[in-house]
């Protein structure tokens, strides 16, 4: 209970998310909220998500990690296997569920020219789609971040609707669906919930290599 009330803002965003996404899941098509995105292009939105949903592949591991080196070991470790974790449970998921991508999905309903594509945006066309893996990368990273340094209300705020953005931005490139956003973004929190809980068995230690970092031998401030 003490972990949920320190970060209880960042767990609020995560029950409220959890209702609203739910509710829509139930209420609506599974291809009406790329329609509603596709409606609604434009080329600052268009630029921003291009871009923004790198957040959730190798670039944001590396500047997340990059600042972590210099903070602690432990910190930059955890962040890789967060990202570890969620390569490899959500392509365990993909390959189980084995659903198609929208791109495959639309073209073999034959609805496809209905949406406007984004330029340069590779469509993938596989049936890998749920759950996006982005979104879980997303959420587990930025989950982790939270759960480490972020006990303010602004940054559990701010890391958590970094992870949304990100799934977001799946569903407005039309690379996923609703539905594969959903289950990333909880199978993202569950691998930051549960790497962040086993790593909190391994008291902090001025003395252990792990809780150093690059740059300096004084003590460390504690999360």
């Amino acid at each position: 209970m003490n972990f949920i009330k320190t970060y209880k803002y960042y767990f609020t965003c995560v029950l409220i998310f959890a209702i609203i996404g739910g509710i829509l899941l139930l209420n609506i098509e599974q291809g009406d909220t790329i329609a509603f995105f596709s409606g609604r292009r434009n080329p600052a939105g268009d630029y921003f998500f291009k871009y923004f949903t790198r957040l959730g592949e190798e670039y944001g591991y590396i500047l997340v990690i990059a600042i972590f080196l210099f903070q602690r070991f432990r910190f930059a470790l955890l962040a890789f296997l967060a990202g570890m974790g969620a390569l490899i449970l959500s392509y365990f998921l993909k390959s189980y569920f084995k659903h198609p991508r929208p791109f495959r999905y639309f073209n073999e309903l034959g609805t496809f020219d209905q949406f406007i594509a984004i330029d340069g945006v590779h469509l993938l066309s596989g049936a890998l789609s749920f759950p996006s893996g982005h979104t879980a990368s997303g959420f587990a990273l930025y989950g982790m971040v939270t759960f480490l340094v972020g006990k303010r209300w602004y940054w559990q705020l701010l890391l958590f609707f970094t992870a949304l953005l990100v799934g977001i931005s799946r569903i407005y490139l039309i690379q996923h669906f609703l539905k594969d956003v959903y289950l990333g973004a909880f199978t993202g929190i569950f691998i930051a919930i549960l790497l962040y809980v086993i790593q909190a068995r391994f008291p902090y230690n001025r003395n252990n290599w792990i809780d150093k970092s690059f740059g300096s031998n004084k003590k460390l401030p504690q999360a």
